[in-house]
Protein backbone atom coordinates (compact mmCIF):
# COMPACT_ATOMS: atom_id res chain seq x y z
CA UNK A 1 0.00 0.00 0.00
CA UNK A 2 1.17 3.69 -0.62
CA UNK A 3 -0.03 6.88 0.36
CA UNK A 4 -3.30 7.14 1.98
CA UNK A 5 -3.46 3.44 1.43
CA UNK A 6 -1.28 3.09 4.32
CA UNK A 7 -3.91 4.62 6.08
CA UNK A 8 -6.20 2.40 9.46
CA UNK A 9 -9.15 3.28 10.35
CA UNK A 10 -10.22 2.23 14.23
CA UNK A 11 -13.76 2.35 15.05
CA UNK A 12 -14.29 1.40 18.54
CA UNK A 13 -12.16 3.58 21.04
CA UNK A 14 -13.07 2.19 24.20
CA UNK A 15 -10.63 0.20 26.63
CA UNK A 16 -9.19 -1.98 24.19
CA UNK A 17 -9.44 0.18 20.52
CA UNK A 18 -7.57 3.29 22.23
CA UNK A 19 -4.84 1.26 23.24
CA UNK A 20 -4.96 -0.48 20.18
CA UNK A 21 -5.04 2.79 18.27
CA UNK A 22 -2.45 4.46 20.57
CA UNK A 23 0.10 1.03 19.41
CA UNK A 24 -0.66 1.52 15.79
CA UNK A 25 0.42 5.30 16.33
CA UNK A 26 3.59 4.08 18.32
CA UNK A 27 4.26 2.11 15.03
CA UNK A 28 4.18 4.92 12.35
CA UNK A 29 1.10 4.63 11.09
CA UNK A 30 -1.63 6.87 10.04
CA UNK A 31 -4.16 6.32 12.44
CA UNK A 32 -7.86 7.53 11.64
CA UNK A 33 -10.56 6.93 14.81
CA UNK A 34 -13.80 7.01 15.47
CA UNK A 35 -16.26 6.37 18.18
CA UNK A 36 -20.02 6.75 18.91
CA UNK A 37 -19.24 9.07 21.37
CA UNK A 38 -17.03 11.30 20.49
CA UNK A 39 -15.27 12.33 23.51
CA UNK A 40 -13.78 8.70 23.72
CA UNK A 41 -11.91 9.53 21.12
CA UNK A 42 -10.63 12.76 21.36
CA UNK A 43 -7.63 11.87 23.77
CA UNK A 44 -6.22 10.40 20.84
CA UNK A 45 -5.56 13.26 18.49
CA UNK A 46 -2.65 14.20 21.18
CA UNK A 47 -1.24 11.24 20.05
CA UNK A 48 -1.55 11.78 16.52
CA UNK A 49 -4.60 9.82 15.24
CA UNK A 50 -7.20 11.81 13.32
CA UNK A 51 -10.39 12.09 14.99
CA UNK A 52 -13.35 11.67 12.80
CA UNK A 53 -16.72 12.62 12.72
CA UNK A 54 -18.55 9.22 10.81
CA UNK A 55 -17.19 5.59 10.18
CA UNK A 56 -16.83 6.41 6.67
CA UNK A 57 -15.01 10.00 7.02
CA UNK A 58 -12.46 7.59 9.67
CA UNK A 59 -12.48 4.72 6.89
CA UNK A 60 -12.22 7.45 3.65
CA UNK A 61 -9.23 5.71 1.35
CA UNK A 62 -8.19 3.65 4.31
CA UNK A 63 -6.28 0.40 2.99
CA UNK A 64 -7.20 -1.71 6.71
CA UNK A 65 -10.31 -1.21 8.77
CA UNK A 66 -10.55 -2.40 12.35
CA UNK A 67 -13.92 -2.46 14.44
CA UNK A 68 -13.48 -3.00 17.98
CA UNK A 69 -17.04 -2.51 19.65
CA UNK A 70 -19.43 -4.15 21.67
CA UNK A 71 -21.63 -6.29 19.51
CA UNK A 72 -22.40 -6.99 16.49
CA UNK A 73 -25.07 -4.79 16.50
CA UNK A 74 -22.51 -1.82 16.89
CA UNK A 75 -20.69 -3.53 14.24
CA UNK A 76 -23.51 -3.48 12.06
CA UNK A 77 -24.20 0.03 12.48
CA UNK A 78 -20.86 1.49 12.51
CA UNK A 79 -19.43 -0.20 9.10
CA UNK A 80 -23.27 -0.06 7.40
CA UNK A 81 -22.81 4.10 7.62
CA UNK A 82 -21.04 3.65 4.35
CA UNK A 83 -17.31 2.78 5.97
CA UNK A 84 -17.04 -0.32 3.70
CA UNK A 85 -17.65 1.92 0.46
CA UNK A 86 -15.49 4.24 1.16
CA UNK A 87 -12.15 2.00 1.58
CA UNK A 88 -9.66 1.72 -0.53
CA UNK A 89 -9.64 -0.61 -3.49
CA UNK A 90 -8.38 -3.67 -2.51
CA UNK A 91 -8.82 -2.74 1.32
CA UNK A 92 -8.98 -5.88 4.26
CA UNK A 93 -11.70 -5.36 7.31
CA UNK A 94 -10.29 -6.43 10.48
CA UNK A 95 -12.96 -7.80 12.28
CA UNK A 96 -11.48 -7.78 15.85
CA UNK A 97 -14.87 -7.66 17.76
CA UNK A 98 -16.05 -10.41 19.77
CA UNK A 99 -19.37 -11.30 18.19
CA UNK A 100 -19.76 -14.59 18.27
CA UNK A 101 -20.62 -17.35 15.59
CA UNK A 102 -23.69 -16.08 13.86
CA UNK A 103 -22.45 -12.62 14.45
CA UNK A 104 -19.40 -13.75 11.97
CA UNK A 105 -21.10 -14.87 9.48
CA UNK A 106 -23.39 -12.15 9.28
CA UNK A 107 -20.11 -9.38 9.10
CA UNK A 108 -18.86 -11.74 6.81
CA UNK A 109 -21.95 -11.71 4.47
CA UNK A 110 -21.81 -7.17 4.50
CA UNK A 111 -18.28 -7.67 3.62
CA UNK A 112 -19.09 -10.32 0.94
CA UNK A 113 -21.70 -8.26 -0.90
CA UNK A 114 -19.28 -4.78 -0.22
CA UNK A 115 -16.51 -6.64 -2.45
CA UNK A 116 -14.19 -6.27 0.72
CA UNK A 117 -11.67 -8.82 2.05
CA UNK A 118 -12.89 -10.14 5.96
CA UNK A 119 -10.80 -11.12 8.48
CA UNK A 120 -12.17 -12.50 11.65
CA UNK A 121 -9.41 -12.02 14.26
CA UNK A 122 -10.46 -11.77 17.83
CA UNK A 123 -7.89 -11.24 20.86
CA UNK A 124 -6.88 -12.69 23.92
CA UNK A 125 -6.70 -10.12 26.52
CA UNK A 126 -7.56 -6.98 28.51
CA UNK A 127 -6.44 -3.21 29.26
CA UNK A 128 -3.15 -4.10 30.23
CA UNK A 129 -2.02 -6.47 27.35
CA UNK A 130 -3.37 -4.34 25.23
CA UNK A 131 -1.96 -0.97 26.77
CA UNK A 132 1.21 -2.72 26.60
CA UNK A 133 0.28 -4.03 22.44
CA UNK A 134 0.98 -7.69 23.61
CA UNK A 135 -2.46 -9.17 22.59
CA UNK A 136 -2.74 -12.93 21.67
CA UNK A 137 -4.73 -12.15 17.74
CA UNK A 138 -7.07 -15.03 16.44
CA UNK A 139 -6.83 -14.65 12.92
CA UNK A 140 -8.80 -16.74 10.41
CA UNK A 141 -9.49 -15.55 6.36
CA UNK A 142 -7.79 -15.66 3.35
CA UNK A 143 -4.08 -16.10 3.00
CA UNK A 144 -3.79 -13.61 0.34
CA UNK A 145 -4.06 -10.87 2.38
CA UNK A 146 -2.00 -11.97 5.15
CA UNK A 147 1.06 -9.69 4.16
CA UNK A 148 -1.23 -6.50 4.84
CA UNK A 149 -2.60 -7.81 7.89
CA UNK A 150 0.86 -8.50 9.86
CA UNK A 151 2.38 -5.23 10.67
CA UNK A 152 -1.44 -4.24 12.12
CA UNK A 153 -0.62 -7.60 14.17
CA UNK A 154 2.44 -6.75 14.94
CA UNK A 155 2.19 -3.57 16.31
CA UNK A 156 -0.64 -4.39 18.56
CA UNK A 157 0.01 -7.85 19.52
CA UNK A 158 2.84 -10.17 20.52
CA UNK A 159 1.91 -13.55 18.96
CA UNK A 160 -0.26 -13.73 16.14
CA UNK A 161 -2.36 -16.91 15.56
CA UNK A 162 -3.59 -17.70 11.82
CA UNK A 163 -6.11 -20.69 12.53
CA UNK A 164 -8.17 -21.21 9.15
CA UNK A 165 -10.65 -19.87 7.14
CA UNK A 166 -13.18 -17.03 8.44
CA UNK A 167 -14.91 -18.45 11.86
CA UNK A 168 -12.26 -20.16 12.99
CA UNK A 169 -10.77 -17.59 15.17
CA UNK A 170 -14.07 -16.70 16.32
CA UNK A 171 -14.69 -20.11 17.51
CA UNK A 172 -11.19 -20.32 19.27
CA UNK A 173 -12.13 -17.49 21.23
CA UNK A 174 -15.17 -18.80 22.08
CA UNK A 175 -13.44 -22.02 23.78
CA UNK A 176 -10.85 -19.95 25.32
CA UNK A 177 -13.73 -17.87 26.57
CA UNK A 178 -15.52 -20.08 28.46
CA UNK A 179 -11.89 -21.63 30.28
CA UNK A 180 -11.51 -17.85 31.45
CA UNK A 181 -14.78 -17.10 32.61
CA UNK A 182 -15.34 -20.43 34.23
CA UNK A 183 -12.19 -19.83 35.89
CA UNK A 184 -13.42 -16.53 37.07
CA UNK A 185 -16.66 -18.73 38.14
CA UNK A 186 -14.80 -20.90 40.48
CA UNK A 187 -12.51 -18.52 41.82
CA UNK A 188 -15.98 -16.10 43.19
CA UNK A 189 -17.22 -18.93 44.64
CA UNK A 190 -13.94 -20.04 46.08
CA UNK A 191 -14.02 -16.42 47.45
CA UNK A 192 -17.66 -16.12 48.93
CA UNK A 193 -17.09 -19.92 50.26
CA UNK A 194 -13.45 -18.67 52.28
CA UNK A 195 -15.56 -16.00 53.40
CA UNK A 196 -18.50 -17.91 54.84
CA UNK A 197 -15.93 -19.72 56.63
CA UNK A 198 -13.96 -17.25 58.28
CA UNK A 199 -10.46 -17.86 56.11
CA UNK A 200 -8.78 -15.15 55.06
CA UNK A 201 -8.38 -15.04 51.54
CA UNK A 202 -4.89 -14.74 51.36
CA UNK A 203 -4.20 -18.24 52.84
CA UNK A 204 -5.83 -19.89 50.07
CA UNK A 205 -2.85 -17.99 47.44
CA UNK A 206 -0.44 -19.25 50.32
CA UNK A 207 -1.49 -22.38 50.22
CA UNK A 208 -1.40 -22.79 46.21
CA UNK A 209 1.71 -20.58 45.73
CA UNK A 210 4.20 -22.04 43.44
CA UNK A 211 2.31 -25.44 42.21
CA UNK A 212 0.38 -26.00 39.02
CA UNK A 213 -3.07 -24.51 40.93
CA UNK A 214 -1.05 -20.66 41.22
CA UNK A 215 -2.07 -18.83 38.23
CA UNK A 216 -1.04 -15.15 37.66
CA UNK A 217 -4.69 -14.57 36.40
CA UNK A 218 -6.37 -16.23 39.73
CA UNK A 219 -4.27 -13.44 41.88
CA UNK A 220 -4.98 -10.62 39.92
CA UNK A 221 -8.75 -11.01 40.03
CA UNK A 222 -8.56 -12.26 43.47
CA UNK A 223 -6.83 -9.37 44.77
CA UNK A 224 -9.64 -7.62 43.47
CA UNK A 225 -12.23 -9.23 45.20
CA UNK A 226 -10.67 -9.52 48.55
CA UNK A 227 -10.27 -5.73 48.22
CA UNK A 228 -13.84 -4.88 46.92
CA UNK A 229 -12.75 -2.79 44.72
CA UNK A 230 -13.03 -3.30 40.73
CA UNK A 231 -11.13 -1.45 38.26
CA UNK A 232 -12.43 -2.09 34.77
CA UNK A 233 -10.01 -3.97 32.36
CA UNK A 234 -12.84 -5.57 31.12
CA UNK A 235 -16.63 -5.06 32.39
CA UNK A 236 -19.18 -7.38 33.91
CA UNK A 237 -21.67 -6.44 30.71
CA UNK A 238 -18.73 -7.38 28.31
CA UNK A 239 -18.02 -10.29 30.14
CA UNK A 240 -21.54 -11.36 30.46
CA UNK A 241 -22.12 -10.80 26.68
CA UNK A 242 -19.28 -12.98 25.71
CA UNK A 243 -20.31 -16.32 28.22
CA UNK A 244 -23.72 -15.48 26.30
CA UNK A 245 -22.27 -16.29 22.85
CA UNK A 246 -20.79 -19.06 24.26
CA UNK A 247 -23.77 -20.64 25.32
CA UNK A 248 -25.26 -19.89 21.74
CA UNK A 249 -22.94 -21.35 20.04
CA UNK A 250 -22.87 -24.71 22.26
CA UNK A 251 -26.49 -25.09 21.06
CA UNK A 252 -27.96 -27.97 22.90
CA UNK A 253 -24.53 -29.07 24.38
CA UNK A 254 -25.25 -27.92 28.08
CA UNK A 255 -22.42 -26.14 30.29
CA UNK A 256 -23.52 -25.83 33.52
CA UNK A 257 -20.28 -23.85 34.52
CA UNK A 258 -21.11 -21.30 32.41
CA UNK A 259 -24.53 -21.26 32.60
CA UNK A 260 -23.53 -20.06 36.62
CA UNK A 261 -21.25 -18.02 35.36
CA UNK A 262 -23.94 -15.77 33.57
CA UNK A 263 -26.20 -15.98 36.50
CA UNK A 264 -23.55 -14.67 38.70
CA UNK A 265 -23.21 -11.83 35.93
CA UNK A 266 -26.22 -11.25 36.37
CA UNK A 267 -26.55 -10.69 39.32
CA UNK A 268 -23.48 -8.70 39.69
CA UNK A 269 -24.81 -6.70 37.21
CA UNK A 270 -28.22 -6.07 39.13
CA UNK A 271 -26.00 -4.90 41.69
CA UNK A 272 -24.83 -2.14 40.11
CA UNK A 273 -21.44 -3.84 38.63
CA UNK A 274 -22.49 -3.81 35.48
CA UNK A 275 -19.32 -1.53 34.47
CA UNK A 276 -16.58 -2.47 36.92
CA UNK A 277 -14.65 -4.94 36.13
CA UNK A 278 -15.35 -9.07 35.82
CA UNK A 279 -13.71 -9.70 39.05
CA UNK A 280 -17.04 -7.96 40.36
CA UNK A 281 -18.51 -11.60 39.45
CA UNK A 282 -17.37 -12.05 43.25
CA UNK A 283 -20.54 -9.68 44.07
CA UNK A 284 -22.67 -11.27 42.37
CA UNK A 285 -22.28 -14.84 44.09
CA UNK A 286 -22.53 -12.61 47.56
CA UNK A 287 -25.52 -11.17 46.57
CA UNK A 288 -27.45 -14.59 45.00
CA UNK A 289 -26.97 -16.04 48.73
CA UNK A 290 -28.24 -13.07 50.85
Amino acid sequence: MSGNERAVAVLGTGIMGSAMARNLLRSGMEVRVWNRTRQKAEPLAADGAGVAESPREAAQGAGILITMLADTAAVERAVGEGALEALAPGAVWLQMSTVGVEGTRRLQRMALERGVAYVDAPVLGTREPAEAGELVVLASGPEEVRPECEPVFEAIGRRTLWVGPVGAGTRLKLVVNAWITGLLGVLGETFALAERLGVDPSLFFEAVEGGPLDLPYARTKGKMMAEGEYPTSFSVKLARKDVGLVLEAAGDLRLPVCEAVAYHLDRAAEAGHAEDDMAALYEGVKAASR
